[in-house]
């Protein structure tokens, strides 16, 4: 197998690990923000805000059923991140393996299922009623490429697991150029393309996240040499899997309960109609480029991690999470200094509607400012999941949700507040968040977690050692 991309992490200098494992992930989150949002810029800028809101109004429900086995992706990073850390070639290989067999077989289920309850969750979100049909017919479209989504999405986590950040951005860059192109042709059926409308937005998206599953399953079959055969990414091995469930559970049941507490809050938004969740749509899609780089950094802490407890390596702990925070935290400030100074300008590439911009901004600068609050809970998240000790972030995101912001939404939006007080309440909980996942951190107890053996010889294996 060849060496290229693959990183060693428990030497050298902490801050270039960081920045050159992390921009690659930043610009393929980029790419992933824009692969959903260019959807809502032609939807948005041609089709009206009544589209825009159908093409938003479901992004909660996708989420709620990809969380569960997103967990799983990030079980599988550190997994493969913590036993190439101690040079096991083979648990390596055969994490690999298992995780693709695992996450096909989800992604089928998940599609299935999401097509089936599209209806009934739509109405449990009180989506309103004018958007209703355009709204069921984007999900059941985009459900179709859910397959394929956690095809990519688990390739991706592998060789963040190795080191390498690069390869999964090549793969998102085509398909995201590819969703560019397709976009218009199928929204006003140019071309050999019939006119679709918020159809043809969807089929575009299910188009593109095939290509990048086939891209990244090429790339493991070929240039990286994982495997040299279909049938060697198919393996299922129990106890392997009831490893990565253990791990991945937390973690899924953590996003879980994001995705729910999405959803309880869309459902007040949608009560103050289409205009206010179109704003609230637009403002997302601009606040997910804010976030980019926090995950993106949260990611390379994850790996880092993972890399120097298989090692054995804890003393570089301290000095990621430092260096994660100056970096995540700094970007997060600037990001919301422009949301709070001009959010009707970043705004406007979705609609030029006054009303919708108006709700959009409102909701920019309230949520703006618990930007850096996020990114540095994000930084302490991705040591505990680097440590494979997900247990506690499951029960932080319990209480900041359920305790903190899902409450104050509610009560908020009953009074003359209005929308605004649901952007306060939501504003609310990355500050819980942080101090708790801050405490956690300083205890020092996800050092009592390490999935790899102390004592573990290296093992042979396909994949190379630095």
């Amino acid at each position: 197998m060849q060496t290229r991309g693959i990183t060693d992490f428990t030497t050298g200098s902490i801050p270039r690990h960081l920045i050159r494992f992390a921009m690659p992930m930043f610009l393929g989150n980029l790419l992933q923000a824009a692969y959903n949002t260019v959807d809502s810029i032609w939807v948005g800028r041609f089709l009206g805000p009544d589209s825009l809101a159908a093409v938003s109004v479901g992004f909660p429900i996708i989420f709620a059923l990809v969380a569960l086995v997103a967990g799983l992706t990030m079980a599988t990073t550190t997994l493969v991140s913590q036993y190439y850390g101690a040079k096991d070639n083979q648990m390596v290989s055969l994490t690999i393996a298992n995780s693709m067999t695992v996450m096909t077989a989800a992604g089928i289920v998940l599609a299935v299922l999401g097509y089936l309850v599209r209806w009934p969750m739509l109405r449990l979100l009180r989506a309103p009623v004018n958007i209703m049909d355009e709204a069921a017919t984007y999900l059941g479209i985009y459900m179709l490429g859910l397959i394929p989504t956690l095809i990519y999405n688990v390739s991706s986590a592998i060789l963040r697991g190795l080191g390498d950040s690069r390869s999964p951005m090549t793969f998102l860059a085509a398909a995201t150029l590819t969703n560019i192109v397709l976009d218009p042709l199928m929204i006003f059926g140019i071309g050999p393309f019939p006119s679709m409308g918020v159809a043809g937005a969807a089929w575009a998206t299910v188009i593109s996240q095939t290509l990048s599953a086939v891209l990244a399953v090429q790339h493991m079959l070929g240039k990286l040499g994982v495997a040299s055969h279909l049938r060697d990414l198919v393996r299922f091995d129990g106890k392997l899997t009831a490893t990565t469930v253990r791990i991945g559970l937390p973690a899924g049941a953590q996003q879980m309960l994001v995705s729910l507490g999405m959803m309880a809050v869309m459902s007040t938004v949608n009560s103050f109609g289409s205009v206010v969740v179109a704003g609230a749509g637009a403002g997302s899609r601009i606040e997910q480029f804010a976030f980019m780089p926090s995950m993106s950094v949260s990611l390379a802490v994850t790996a880092l991690v993972g890399q120097n407890i298989g090692a054995n390596r804890y003393e570089r702990v301290p000095l990621i999470v430092r260096w994660a925070l100056i970096l995540g935290c700094s970007i997060a400030a600037v990001a919301a200094a422009v949301a709070q100074l001009v959010p009707k300008v970043v705004l406007s590439v979705f609609t030029d509607d006054a009303a919708v911009l108006a709700a959009g901004a409102g909701y920019l600068r309230w949520l703006s400012m618990a930007w850096v609050p996020f990114a540095a809970n994000f930084v302490f998240m991705g040591v505990l999941r680097g440590a494979g000790d997900t247990l506690p972030t499951l029960f932080i995101t319990l209480a900041g949700l359920w305790a903190v912001r899902v409450p104050l939404v509610k009560v908020l939006a009953r009074t003359d507040l209005g929308a605004v007080g649901v952007w306060i309440g939501m504003a609310s909980s990355p500050v819980f968040s942080v101090i708790a996942s801050y405490a956690y951190y300083r205890s020092g107890r996800w050092r009592r977690r390490r999935l790899v053996p102390e004592e573990r010889p290296p093992q042979g294996g396909t994949i190379p050692e630095n």
